[in-house]
């Protein structure tokens, strides 16, 4: 709700100075023009998001999750301590940090949504955010980024001679951010 109040509040800003400086014209010719970029755009991410939410079903269905789960279990158990061992939170938090990492951060979204659902169920007093919430919400922002397909596709749309060039400096900065990130919380988790 704040957010759309924000960008409406935004926009109305941005319509009042126009009419102050007299160029209302341009707001007319930016709605114009940049309206039918904004469909086309997200109807290529709409492909992205069907595709890889596809995929994701299908490693789900097939226990490519709970294999990949086992594998990072001892990574997952010293991140969420307090989640049980096979809790459907366990396979949602490792669908969502699979996305993550493959750039699909549009189709992470609903796989976000999930894994809190199932640790909201975990959580005594559903009015405050758990440790093991706090630390998904964490890993989900920073999220390691192998190969970021989203901006991939909106450098490749723009007509980037070279859209993967950003790989390698993606995977620095997301790593790095997500130790930080996972150090606060472990650091503000002992202060509570």
């Amino acid at each position: 709700m704040m957010l759309s109040i924000i960008w409406f509040v935004m926009i109305v800003i941005g319509i009042f100075v126009a009419m102050l400086k007299g160029q209302l014209d341009i707001v007319n010719q930016v709605v114009i023009n940049y309206t039918q970029e904004a469909v086309v755009f997200a109807i290529g991410l709409t492909g992205i998001m069907s595709v890889w939410l596809g995929l994701m079903k299908i490693a789900e269905r097939s226990g490519l999750i709970d294999t990949i789960g086992k594998l990072m279990g001892p990574i997952i158990r010293l991140l969420f301590p307090e989640i049980p061992s096979n809790h459907p939170a366990i396979s949602a938090i490792m669908m969502n940090l699979v996305a993550n990492m493959f750039g699909a951060g549009n189709s992470a979204t609903a796989l976000g949504l999930k894994a809190m659902e199932e640790l909201q169920q975990l959580n005594a007093r559903k009015e405050r955010a758990t440790n093991a919430m706090c630390m998904f919400l964490v890993i989900n922002m920073s999220s390691v980024q192998l190969v970021p397909l989203t901006v991939l596709k909106i450098r490749a749309d723009a007509g980037s001679a070279n859209p993967a060039e950003i790989i390698g400096t993606t995977l620095v900065a997301t790593t790095v951010s997500t130790i930080v990130g996972i150090l606060s919380c472990k650091i503000l988790e002992r202060n509570r």
